[in-house]
């Protein structure tokens, strides 16, 4: 498989886990003030969603298919 294909793969993962770790923590805020993990979780996925994106969003543009 070819390198942008694992990257597609893994943005969609990636979009899982933001998903549930945004779940996690709107969860933990109804039983009070959630630990900073679990606050700070969605950030990791959040960055790395980011510059998958980029990539994917790029990539068609700079690719000659002469």
């Amino acid at each position: 498989m070819m390198r942008h294909h694992w990257i597609r793969a893994g943005h969609r993962w990636l979009g899982l886990a933001l998903t549930l770790s945004v779940a996690a923590n709107f969860i933990a805020m109804a039983f009070g003030p959630p630990p900073a993990v679990i606050t700070y979780a969605p950030l990791l996925p959040l960055a790395l969603l980011i510059a998958t994106g980029m990539y994917l969003f790029v990539r068609p543009y700079v690719t000659s298919r002469g």
